[in-house]
């Protein structure tokens, strides 16, 4: 049997990581259970992560990459201010919806018992995406999309406001109440002019 590279541990462990935090209503997650579920020893983690809080910050690094790559694509290939805003925001919706053990970790619940930087780092987070929705936000502006005397800060953070509770509500209701649910009619009312 051939041994599982450094490289591909790591993305397992990450993953495990994920699927463990889908469960809501379950226990804490420790790194006795997680090394459980992928049989093998907590040591083995520690070969791959000094700590747990090393390993969320890895399922943040991951978020981060995944979601700005797409923003940054979006701004790239998107001309229109206020439809790199309807796909930022449906991005980010769906995003959550698709991954739902990370939406845990975009929310910050999965995050209360952990590290406190891991929690700071997340808000660094969101005040990324809500520069990257006032960007948007700005370019409709300029395209005259929007009309002159617009408060793109406020619309941007009603924007992101809807975002956060969306993600709560997710998570919140055990998976069951979409993110996505009604979205384009309320991207409408969002992005009136």
């Amino acid at each position: 049997m051939a041994a599982i590279k450094s490289g591909e541990r790591k993305t397992q462990i990450l993953q495990m990581l994920a699927e463990m935090l889908e469960h809501p209503k379950g226990e804490r997650i420790t790194t006795a259970a997680l090394a459980a579920r992928l049989q093998v020893s907590e040591a083995a983690l520690y070969r791959h992560f000094a700590s747990k809080a090393q390993m969320f910050e890895g399922l943040i690094e991951f978020i981060e990459t995944s979601i700005f790559g797409l923003i940054n694509q979006i701004a790239d290939s998107e001309a229109s201010g206020i439809a790199q805003s309807r796909k930022v925001i449906s991005l980010l919706l769906s995003f959550a919806e698709r991954n739902k053990g990370l939406t845990r970790v975009l929310v910050g619940d999965a995050l209360v018992i952990e590290d406190e930087r891991l929690q700071e780092r997340m808000n660094q987070f969101v005040d990324r995406i809500e520069a990257s929705l006032r960007q948007g936000l700005r370019n409709a502006l300029s395209l005259g999309e929007l009309p002159p005397a617009d408060d793109i800060h406020a619309r941007a953070s009603l924007i992101l406001h809807f975002i956060l509770g969306r993600w709560q509500r997710y998570a919140k209701t055990g998976w069951k109440k979409s993110p996505t649910e009604f979205l384009d009619s309320q991207m409408v009312l969002m992005l009136r002019a």
